[in-house]
């Protein structure tokens, strides 16, 4: 994987996890307004589509496609926990109250294993 499709791919992925947390904390207010948004936001397969979108660009961005081998250990680990807890928020395990933090929270930390991975391969704006 080039460089440029690395970083591509780690922005991407926060861009993936934003449009989550958009989901998350923007659409049910929304929903007070308009009824359609409130269908979608209430939609079990907006979560699982958020899912399957997420993991995939996960194991693409931290893992070495050549070798199969985990680019980093901590981050991984971070990722995983995250892609689990934004799982339990979609399938409202333990508690159905408990599914917007525990996307939130997942969410966030895929969003900073993404951030980490991408200044790990030396991807900082030199600017900023």
């Amino acid at each position: 994987m080039t460089p440029s499709q690395a970083k591509a791919l780690d922005l991407s992925a926060v861009g993936l996890s934003a449009l989550c947390l958009v989901h998350c904390l923007a659409l049910p207010g929304l929903a007070l307004l308009l009824p359609v948004l409130g269908f979608w936001a209430q939609a079990e397969w907006v979560h699982v589509a958020f899912i399957l979108a997420a993991a995939p660009v996960a194991v693409l961005a931290f893992v070495d496609l050549k070798t199969w081998r985990p680019r980093s250990g901590p981050m991984i680990a971070v990722a995983g926990a995250g892609l689990a807890l934004m799982l339990a928020g979609a399938l409202e395990f333990p508690i159905a109250g408990y599914e917007r933090p525990l996307t939130v929270l997942g969410g966030l930390l895929l969003a900073g294993a993404h951030i980490a991975n991408w200044r790990r391969r030396g991807h900082v704006c030199q600017d900023c």
